[in-house]
């Protein structure tokens, strides 16, 4: 069933594709006005999740039937669009520290509503987001030390005020996966395991032990790295990172080539966008970082994300043919 929904996924989202790929992306350039409804609508729609019923203990998504509908990730790349807007009108004037916290108010918002969802990996991926594309448009250091200072500052506070129980427990359980190997400890240590026991050549799709008998969780979405290393082995998993290479090096061609600042931040943000969700999914499969529950772009099951990717591809290639 999830793989012919995921089929049916992928077809609506390559002809999302096509159609912005005709779709002229100056609209969002000379159209303020667009990417403020926009954001608004995407602001609405992560209020409505607080009026939604809990899936597995958070609040992301809308249940249409059989469809789950996330609202985070349309947010992402709007906000990518309103960032790209925003910088490309004052890049010569960054060391005004006022746009940077005007900038800052327009992330925070809809980051703190995903934070109280709580969907704590997400939070990260946008203000790492935000601090990246800060750096792209020529933030002063000292101006970067600071937000440095404050996001350590509240990180500080996030463990007494903000995480839930069940967030500390998965962080003590990275940091010392020893005190709950039953428990919190659980998932990553049976990550490694699939992971190791893929080998080079992997013990063939559908055939894994650790992902076709349940000790792996959510093979599907969050570790579905260790699943694809156990079944295809380091062939698999070396092909996919190649795949993935190529096209966060295309959609940088893209951003080097650009004639002006707003598709050369857009094409960035986007790439700073997948990247970070690529790396901290693999670091979550490997152990390197504690269990934050961010999928694997294009690879990962959901069909939100999966649209929402390919409409932002569908941009950048209307970008690309326009110039």
């Amino acid at each position: 069933m999830n793989f012919k929904k995921q089929i049916i996924f992928l077809a609506a989202s390559l002809f999302l594709m096509a159609v912005f790929s005709f779709f002229d992306w100056r609209s969002f350039k000379d159209n303020p006005y667009l990417i403020l409804v926009l954001y608004f609508l995407c602001l609405l729609a992560l209020v409505g999740l607080f009026f939604v019923p809990e899936i597995r203990g958070t609040r992301s998504w809308y249940k249409l039937g059989p469809i789950s509908i996330d609202p985070i990730e349309p947010t992402k790349i709007i906000l990518i669009i309103l960032l790209a807007k925003f910088f490309s009108l004052r890049h010569i004037e960054m060391y005004r520290i006022r746009h940077i916290l005007l900038s800052g108010v327009y992330v925070m918002i809809p980051a703190i509503l995903i934070f109280r969802q709580p969907d704590f990996g997400s939070f990260l991926i946008l203000i790492f987001l935000w601090v990246a594309i800060l750096i792209i448009s020529g933030i002063k250091i000292r101006h970067f030390l600071i937000l440095v200072l404050l996001g350590l500052l509240f990180l500080i506070l996030s463990w007494g005020f903000l995480l839930k129980d069940y967030q500390k427990e998965r962080i003590i359980s990275f940091i010392q996966p020893q005190i709950e190997p039953l428990g919190a400890g659980w998932s990553q240590a049976q990550s490694k395991i699939a992971i190791g026991s893929g080998g080079i050549f992997g013990q063939g799709i559908g055939q894994g032990s650790q992902t076709q008998y349940g000790f792996l969780p959510a093979p599907q979405t969050d570790f579905i790295f260790a699943a694809i290393a156990e079944e295809m082995g380091l062939i698999g998993i070396g092909i996919l990172l190649a795949l993935l290479s190529i096209l966060i090096w295309r959609i940088l061609k893209i951003a080097i080539s650009a004639q002006t600042n707003f598709p050369r931040l857009f094409a960035s943000g986007l790439a700073i966008l997948l990247v970070s969700q690529i790396f901290i999914h693999i670091g979550m499969n490997l152990g390197l970082f504690p269990i934050i529950g961010i999928s694997l772009p294009l690879v990962s099951y959901g069909g939100s994300s999966l649209l929402v990717t390919f409409w932002a591809l569908g941009i950048l290639l209307s970008i690309r043919s326009k110039g």
